[in-house]
């Protein structure tokens, strides 16, 4: 891919953006290009070198804030016709609800996987509490002279640890994929927000 085609789809890309981001991220790699260039590598090369365009484009999307992207979104580019507002207002009683629980809907399904996922930290806490307890149970058991109480005490703490050893992994592993899907679905948002430029 050469220096043109680069920029061309990274434009396309960020055709959603403010004008000044655009021209700013544009300029920034272009510079980017000529630098390598001027280093001594062909122009597919230095292209090459800075990495896939559709992979930049999504990085400076997550890193747009989506404020940023709401304003630029809602910004009207042409004149509102007095239609359109006479529309919106009489259509009121009608979309605003709709959207209201739309909003509710996504929020309380937020809200309910990062309530399972402090729950499952909550228990494995309880679970890792318990071992501790029951060592020192065992140890209380041992000076006491009791060995078979004792010996079950051992075994219920080793049955504990593994087994907090295990949500814990399990723990770790869904407070990953949540974080990970928020992040996902924001930068869906932006994509959204940002849209894709017809040819």
């Amino acid at each position: 891919m050469n220096k043109q085609d680069f920029l061309a789809q990274l434009r396309s890309g960020l055709h959603g953006l403010p004008q000044k981001d655009i021209e700013e991220r544009v300029n920034f790699y272009g510079e980017m290009i000529d630098d390598r260039m001027e280093e001594g590598l062909s122009e597919a090369d230095a292209v090459a070198e800075i990495g896939n365009v559709g992979e930049i484009i999504s990085q400076i999307l997550a890193d747009t804030p989506l404020t940023k992207l709401v304003k630029e979104k809602i910004r009207p580019k042409l004149p509102v016709s007095p239609w359109i507002i006479v529309l919106l207002i009489l259509g009121f009683p009608l979309w605003f609800p709709i959207l209201i629980s739309v909003i509710a809907i996504i929020s309380a399904a937020y809200i309910v996987v990062w309530s399972v996922i402090i729950s499952l930290w909550a228990a494995e806490a309880s679970i890792t509490i318990g071992t501790l307890g029951g060592a020192a149970s065992a140890v209380y058991f041992a000076i006491r002279g009791r060995a078979l109480a004792a010996l079950a005490m051992l075994a219920a703490v080793l049955l504990c640890a593994g087994v907090a050893i295990l949500i814990f992994f399990i723990c770790l592993a869904v407070t990953k994929g949540a974080i990970w899907l928020t992040k996902k679905a924001a930068v869906g948002l932006k994509h959204m927000l940002v849209g894709k430029e017809t040819a």
